[in-house]
């Protein structure tokens, strides 16, 4: 089974992707292909480079490149979790293997804004108003290289609310993995 996940900065992806690793799968993000493609060019990789990589690479190869890469460079992995997937494109790109399911996670504006005041991560905006900008910014894609939360939001087979804490999470994605009953 491959998961792909998106959400909103601060919404628990790293989390789910560390929780899917202690069981089994192996993780990769769409941000390793930008973050290869700027070493490449010798740029530091920061939240600004990234985003802008991305929206080079779009430009250049497509909207759907970056899950592209990693849907061929990984067609062999059977258990496989996607982090930072942000563009209907990508999600099309992956949808190609039938055993690829999007995963929205969500988490209210408050919580995330507490959330990344205390983890303290290099790149997180320090105010409110730059958090939100930045984030007002990936919601809306204004071409086919830019980042569209929204649009690939909608397209997710599984939404998971998380709004607690990291017990509550890990406890809502057990029933994810759980064999079906018969």
């Amino acid at each position: 089974m491959w998961f792909g996940l998106t959400g909103r900065n601060a919404s628990g992806k790293t989390t789910v992707v560390d929780w899917l690793v202690e069981n089994g799968y192996y993780s990769t993000s769409c941000s390793d292909s930008i973050r290869a493609h700027l070493r490449s060019k010798g740029v530091e990789i920061n939240r600004e480079n990234l985003i802008e990589g991305g929206r080079e690479l779009r430009a250049t190869h497509g909207p759907g490149i970056l899950a592209e890469m990693l849907r061929d460079e990984h067609s062999e992995t059977p258990n496989l979790v996607i982090d930072s997937i942000r563009t209907p494109a990508e999600v099309e790109a992956l949808r190609i293997r039938p055993d690829f399911r999007l995963i929205e996670i969500r988490a209210s504006r408050e919580v995330r804004w507490e959330r990344l005041q205390s983890r303290g991560r290099s790149g997180d905006p320090a105010d409110w108003e730059t958090f939100v900008a930045q984030e007002e910014s990936e919601l809306k894609a204004k071409d086919d290289s830019g980042q569209a939360l929204i649009a690939t939001a909608e397209m997710a087979d599984i939404v998971i609310i998380n709004d607690g804490d990291s017990e509550e999470l890990r406890a809502s994605l057990e029933l994810l993995l759980r064999p079906a009953e018969s």
